[in-house]
């Protein structure tokens, strides 16, 4: 099986499945930088969403070339992670929360334009992405299984808030997301299920906690621990994904939902 994973802040490697060098691929969308890697019988295509030395900000990260480039190369599904900010205070710094929800109302890639493969009229491929839930369960519950299996605390649930950067967000601005019912926030990730759904790639997401949004405590989660977790991350993320990608080897993960396409 093929999976595609990628990384986000504080992890531009995976530690433990070999690794190639970088193949720059071409895709309609622009070039995406993956590496080639492998655990057990999974062969793992493994994109850093801002490569090493965090050369792309969030408002760089090119999502259409980086989904169509692991779709093109055959992955059967993507397993992404992403360090976030906490919008709910029960949450526990250095714990991982398991996606099951998305809150992305401006459907927006960072340029501005709608988040979509289907922008030309008459595109064969062109349809609508209908779903109940847009993250894939069978990837999802993998997440969950390897969390525990590597021993780190796991909140099996909540919903995924997509929020445009650079910046950090305001109080109010965590307010309306925490009223929407966000669980947490990051810059990068509603893109990708999006883009995913509608490749019919399966998606599922993993988030660590690394600081409580504005506005959520009393006081704000120092600069320095932020940075601290951050670090910390990259271990967590790696025995977790170590630890749930071999059970992916008999799996058959699907795409939640369906595309519904005009020209079938």
């Amino acid at each position: 099986m093929r999976v595609g994973v990628i990384t986000g802040t504080g992890t531009y490697a995976l530690s433990g499945v070999g690794g190639s060098a970088l193949e720059e691929v071409t895709t309609p969308y622009g070039t995406a930088p993956v590496s080639r890697g492998q655990v057990g019988d999974i062969e793992i295509l493994h994109v850093s969403r801002h490569g090493e030395g965090h050369r792309r900000l969030s408002n760089h990260v090119a999502h259409r070339a980086n989904i169509a480039a692991l779709g093109q190369l055959g992955a059967e599904g993507v397993l992404a992670v992403t360090v976030c900010g906490s919008v709910d205070p029960d949450v526990e710094l250095g714990s991982l929360i398991a996606f099951d929800d998305l809150h992305f109302v401006s459907n927006r890639l960072d340029d501005g334009s709608l988040c979509t493969f289907f922008t030309e009229p008459g595109d064969t491929r062109r349809g609508h992405w209908i779903f109940e839930r847009p993250f894939s369960e069978e990837l999802h519950s993998a997440l969950v299984a390897g969390a525990e299996a590597a021993g780190h605390p796991c909140r099996a649930g909540g919903c995924y808030g997509h929020v445009d950067g650079p910046r950090f967000n305001t109080r109010a601005e965590i307010r309306g997301l925490a009223a929407c019912g966000v669980t947490a926030v990051s810059q990068t990730a509603g893109p990708e299920a999006v883009l995913c759904g509608e490749a019919e790639l399966p998606y599922a997401l993993l988030g660590y906690a690394t600081d409580y949004a504005n506005g959520v405590m009393a006081e704000a989660t120092p600069v320095e621990r932020l940075l601290e977790l951050i670090e910390r991350s990259t271990e967590t993320f790696a025995s977790t994904l170590a630890a749930a990608l071999p059970q992916l080897a008999q799996a058959e993960p699907r795409s939640p939902g369906v595309v519904y396409r005009f020209e079938e």
